[in-house]
């Protein structure tokens, strides 16, 4: 059989005040496209179908319009909720998706047989998928033991727990003449988290080990991590990353969907579909005299400013290059926390000072941010 993995849509994500909209239909309409060229007999999506957890009407639109026409293509479909989905949310879905024939698992269920799918491809093969959404450790390990046990222990339960799911839902595995598969919105210790995900959500407190997933699957289709790679453990599992990149962090990552061919007698055969439909996200540095001379590469840009902080810089850059949403000084002209060679002592200082020589601690040597801080001043104390 033939699988089409894809995970981390994160449609609604808007990047720094700008709205991807257009460019979410236009790379999930790549995902499509690659779905009919491909005639995969299952689409597995693992997770974080939106950025949030309250999507705008919009969102929801492009989200089901997808799914369906990922079903249209003669193959089944099974999504799960990520930690971005509001898993409730998603299973009030579920009506909707069973009539348009989409497996749809928004959030962990009591009873474990909701959360294993079985099925047989237009040719007879047969086919069973674990599918667990993202399980929070706070869901997962009790808050009185949260408190009892020191942070490496707490992990460790969390993973033992993640384990004896896994364990559960994979009780069937060992029937011949099936293909196993596995999919979960998740961090595996030892993976690269690509460098977008929001640190919050991928902390190590969240990793297990690829140990949990039982080694008779014959592929396990992870969400959570944005760069697509393939994890170390007892069977072939892999992150298939995002198919956009969703901020300046991912700007290297390769979007793409991931194609696996499989049997329950043969190995996964697995190969990467770049999907490239989205503006591309690059970084520029320099001083304004140097982006001024530069041509400035096609896609939304993060511009790192080779000056001192002043007044009007962040005017002047975005003059330059309209299409720069994120501007810094640059990193390396900023001083290190605590170099500054004055602490100023609040009693018996007005704000004014007390704003210069924060300013002085930061290399601010432009009269005009202190002007403007005056005029503000004033203005509150009328």
């Amino acid at each position: 059989m033939k699988i089409l993995h894809t995970s981390d849509w994160h449609v609604g994500k808007v990047l720094k005040g700008q709205s991807r909209a257009e460019e979410h239909k236009q790379v999930l309409a790549g995902v499509i496209d690659v779905a009919h060229q491909e005639r995969p007999d299952l689409v597995i999506v693992a997770g974080d179908l939106y950025d949030t957890a309250a999507p705008t009407p919009e969102a929801t639109r492009l989200v089901t319009r997808a799914l369906t026409a990922l079903r249209r293509t003669g193959a089944d479909v099974v999504a799960i909720g990520g930690n971005h989905d509001n898993g409730q949310a998603l299973d009030a879905l579920r009506p909707w998706a069973e009539a348009a024939g989409i497996t749809l698992r928004g959030g962990v269920r009591e009873n474990p047989d909701e959360h294993v799918i079985d099925g047989v491809t237009a040719g007879g093969e047969r086919w069973r998928v674990a599918a667990l959404p993202f399980l929070s450790q706070r869901y997962a390990v009790r808050a009185v033991e949260m408190y009892e046990l020191t942070a490496a222990e707490a992990n460790q339960t969390y993973a033992d727990h993640l384990g004896r799911v896994l364990g559960r839902l994979a009780e069937g595995f060992d029937e011949p003449g099936r293909v196993h598969l596995v999919t979960a919105h998740l961090t595996v210790v030892g993976a690269s988290t690509g460098g977008g995900e929001r640190e919050a959500h991928t902390v190590l407190g969240y990793a297990v080990p690829a140990t949990v997933f039982p080694n008779t699957a014959h592929y396990v289709a992870l969400g959570h991590l944005h760069r697509s790679q393939r994890v170390i453990g007892p069977c072939p599992i892999r992150y298939s990353g995002s198919p956009l990149a969703v901020d300046f962090g991912e700007q290297e990552n390769v979007p793409s969907v991931t194609i696996v061919e499989v049997t329950a007698t043969s190995a996964a055969r697995i190969r990467e579909v770049p999907v490239a439909a989205a503006v591309p996200l690059r970084t520029m540095r320099g001083t304004l005299a140097q982006l001024a001379e530069a041509t400035p590469p096609d896609g939304w840009l993060r511009v790192f400013v080779s000056e001192q902080p002043r007044a009007g810089l962040r005017e002047q850059v975005q003059e330059l290059l309209p299409r720069a949403l994120e501007i810094r000084i640059d990193p390396d002209l900023v001083p290190a926390p605590g170099s500054g060679t004055r602490t100023a002592q609040r009693a018996g200082r007005s704000p004014r000072e007390l704003f210069a020589d924060y300013l002085g601690s930061k290399g601010h040597a432009d009269d005009g941010v202190r002007e403007l801080f005056d005029e503000l001043f004033e203005e509150v104390e009328r």
